[in-house]
């Protein structure tokens, strides 16, 4: 079996995500939609025919996943292992270029936004502390658990804990990029994302532009949000 992290399989995954067209696609493709061809080609500002070219290639590495619905074909990102990668990589990256340098990007993608499927921003940071902080999540291996009070919780603010159980990780860190601490990923982030949109508490931002690589990613909690997230989890935010 292949080492993933010997020098030529990470090598050849770095050199895949390192292309600035194709960063730029997979950067749009962390809001969790699928997309097609011709908008990522947009995003990466490059011709349809070379947009193809680079998803084959990000598909074959095995970075994208591919659904063919009549004649359009959507692309997505392969797994949670990659939306955690390319979040962690935006993280270092800013801390790399420099370690004091302002957010650059819009105050509303820092407060709260999606990171493919799950809670990141400000918002995820504070449910993650918040919910591990009162022992509502315990730690497991390879991630954490709820307590019998927390599946309580979760599920009086909609959250699917069965759903979120059946994932391959329940819950895990992921790390955070604007705030450099973690949100919570796995099943579990991904249904308090899902419940909590479906419940009007956080509705997605329009985007920018046309280049806009947090098209699609940016949240705003709502009145109602705040109020149950207060009255359900405890959690105030300004």
């Amino acid at each position: 079996m292949t080492d993933p992290t010997a020098p030529g399989p990470l090598a050849a995954t770095a050199a895949l995500m390192a292309d600035p067209s194709r960063a730029r696609m997979l950067a749009a493709l962390m809001g969790g939609q699928a997309l097609t061809a011709g908008e990522l080609g947009r995003i990466g500002g490059v011709a349809a025919a070379t947009a193809s070219g680079h998803l084959v290639r990000l598909a074959d590495g095995g970075l994208l996943a591919v659904h063919a619905q009549g004649r359009h074909r959507y692309y997505r990102l392969a797994s949670e292992e990659v939306a955690a990668a390319i979040e962690a990589l935006g993280g270092l990256a800013a801390r790399l270029a420099s370690p004091t340098r302002q957010w650059k990007h819009s105050e509303a993608a820092r407060e709260a936004r999606l990171c493919w499927n799950h809670l990141a921003g400000r918002l995820g940071v504070a449910v993650h502390q918040r919910l591990t902080g009162q022992g509502w999540l315990t730690p497991a291996a390879g991630g954490w658990d709820a307590s019998a009070e927390g599946r309580e919780r979760l599920a009086a603010t909609g959250v699917d804990i069965e759903r979120a159980a059946a994932a391959r990780h329940f819950a895990c860190d992921c790390m955070d990029w604007s705030e450099r601490r973690p949100h919570l990923a796995g099943g579990l982030g991904r249904e308090m994302a899902s419940a909590w949109m479906e419940r009007g508490w956080l509705r997605r931002l329009a985007a920018t532009g046309e280049g806009d690589i947090l098209a699609r990613r940016r949240l705003s909690l709502t009145p109602e949000g705040a109020r149950g997230l207060h009255e359900g989890l405890g959690i105030a935010l300004r």
